[in-house]
């Protein structure tokens, strides 16, 4: 049994099927988690959730921002862009099965017993592990209620950048979805910068990729991410494990194998 850890698919389904076939995967042995941004940009989201509906509980996902998005427009909430190619997906017999499937997912994953934590984006460097829980649980269960579509329909807001304990709840769970789905930078104090998209290269201090932050959570987790394709690499220092390497952009797919930390890639066919 392996446990393997795949970047951001964005709808590549035959690089997924090539890299899983690579690593033989057997979905009755082994798990597969999924960094999330599973659609949107290539073209094939439509399979990509078939095939990780499919696995049933071999399979543990989280949330992105490009998934959020999806539900968002599916269920009317936002104008479709012809970007987002999921025109196959709204046609589809089995379209409602798999948006009620995605909403009740979560932005989190956590494996106490390996130490391993899944997000798309990032987590808040100032966050306890029991804030990053709580926060994340929050969401989840607004997504999965049947008030859904106000909660997605209220909770976007690029000014919500600073964690306050004064906040109210609406803005804190404004706050969490920027950090979960979208943070790639922020200062010091935690505040975000949800604009700066670029090689870190490219970035002065006091403005620094969130990983690089001192963080409250416990030095044993090791974070696994999506999300930065233009980190433009995987090997950062452990105990971070950045997955995203731009397969729906003309790059590759890239797992990881847990169990001895083996990376795996598969080269985009666009």
């Amino acid at each position: 049994m392996s446990t393997y850890i795949i970047g951001d698919i964005h709808g590549c389904y035959t690089e997924m099927m090539l890299l899983l076939k690579k690593v033989s995967f057997n979905s009755q042995k082994d798990y597969l988690w999924v960094t999330g941004d599973m659609v949107a940009r290539g073209p094939d989201s439509l399979k990509v959730l078939r095939y990780l509906y499919s696995l049933q509980d071999r399979v543990k996902i989280v949330l992105g921002n490009h998934d959020l998005n999806l539900i968002s427009v599916f269920f009317g909430n936002k104008k479709n862009k012809k970007e987002n190619c999921f025109n196959n997906l709204f046609n589809a017999d089995d379209s409602i099965t798999l948006m009620h499937w995605l909403r009740n997912q979560s932005v989190l994953q956590i494996d106490e017993d390996q130490k391993i934590i899944m997000v798309h984006a990032g987590i808040s460097p100032h966050w306890s592990l029991n804030e990053v829980k709580f926060y994340a649980k929050k969401i989840s269960l607004l997504l999965s209620s049947d008030n859904y579509l106000s909660f997605l329909d209220s909770v976007y807001d690029n000014n919500i950048t600073e964690w306050s304990i004064n906040l109210s709840m609406l803005d804190k769970l404004k706050y969490s979805i920027n950090v979960f789905t979208r943070m790639r930078y922020c200062y010091p104090n935690g505040k975000l910068n949800l604009f700066y998209k670029d090689s870190p290269c490219y970035i002065k201090y006091p403005l620094q990729p969130w990983f690089l932050i001192d963080r409250n959570i416990p030095k044993e987790y090791s974070i696994f991410f999506g999300h930065w394709s233009s980190l433009k690499k995987t090997n950062m220092i452990e105990p971070f494990y950045p997955l995203d390497t731009g397969c729906c952009w003309g790059g590759k797919l890239t797992l990881i194998r847990l169990e001895d930390k083996k990376y795996f890639s598969e080269l985009s066919k666009k």
